[in-house]
């Protein structure tokens, strides 16, 4: 367990293995705890960063502060300058997948290979208006609501039902968190912080390999918007999971491992044949 203060403020970071640093990146609602299961595998071989943004987990929360996802892009410079890291590959996904493209537009030398699971170009009517009625369903302060408002959506239907049981036992343990106004408080503010971001007139300015990652039953950022950064991507690959919603690092953790593990090490990009 690590902080380093960044901007007076104090952020929380983990690292495991060695090898070429991979730094995973966290959807809006997730923590650097949310990798756990996935440590022993990703840190085999690598060296693994996980951190928090603002607002998530252990980092500071800004309360009463207004921002964009810039702040959260500020501070992963000032991870990799504290870390001491010329270049990273860097993951993300949802929100942490955002922030990843925008980190890899703005700091072209900073990123070795980029991975996007279930990540959009831009915050469109759609994406807004669903995160409008997550902060609606926060305001209540009705623990139950929210989680009802915000997690069934991001599973595919068919895991969801085959995996009710777990389901509920999730649901015991968000709807205490999600009744917690300091949480709901500061998802109100993440969600805010991604409805400027807009790069698709930025994306051929992507230098990174890139790897495209989509969920089929995707109903937060379907298919569509993936194909933009495919199209958009100098040289980007795509790959589809079938049967898998939003959470896809959850409903197909051997894919989702496999993919990254495989795209990151491999030591060829570029073949003669």
């Amino acid at each position: 367990m690590s902080f380093f203060t960044h901007r007076g403020k104090s952020v929380f970071y983990q690292e495991e293995g060695t090898g070429a640093p991979i730094l995973i990146l966290n959807g809006i609602m997730m923590s650097t705890k949310s990798w756990v299961p996935f440590v022993p595998s990703l840190s085999a071989q690598n060296r693994l960063i996980r951190v928090d943004f603002f607002d998530q987990g252990q980092t500071d929360k800004l309360p009463g502060e207004s921002y964009t996802q810039e702040i959260q892009i500020d501070l992963l410079v000032g991870l990799v300058d504290h870390l001491r890291l010329d270049k990273v590959h860097v993951v993300g996904i949802s929100y942490g997948g955002e922030v990843a493209l925008r980190f890899a537009i703005d700091h072209p030398d900073r990123v070795d290979r980029l991975v996007l699971f279930n990540t959009c170009a831009n915050t469109n009517p759609w994406i807004r208006d669903i995160g409008r009625g997550w902060i609606a369903a926060g305001r209540t302060r009705d623990g139950k609501a929210y989680y009802q408002t915000t997690i069934p959506v991001i599973y595919s239907p068919l895991y969801y039902q085959s995996r009710l049981d777990w389901m509920r036992r999730r649901e015991a343990v968000l709807v205490p968190i999600f009744s917690d106004p300091v949480f709901l408080d500061a998802m109100e503010r993440l969600t805010l912080s991604a409805e400027s971001f807009d790069v698709r007139d930025r994306l051929k300015e992507v230098r990174a390999k890139t790897l495209v990652v989509s969920a089929e039953e995707d109903y937060l950022t379907p298919v569509a918007e993936q194909a933009v950064l495919h199209r958009e991507i100098p040289g980007a690959e795509w790959i589809k999971i079938p049967l898998a919603g939003h959470a896809s690092m959850y409903e197909r953790p051997l894919l989702f491992t496999t993919l990254i593990l495989g795209f990151l090490n491999v030591i060829d990009v570029v073949y003669p044949i």
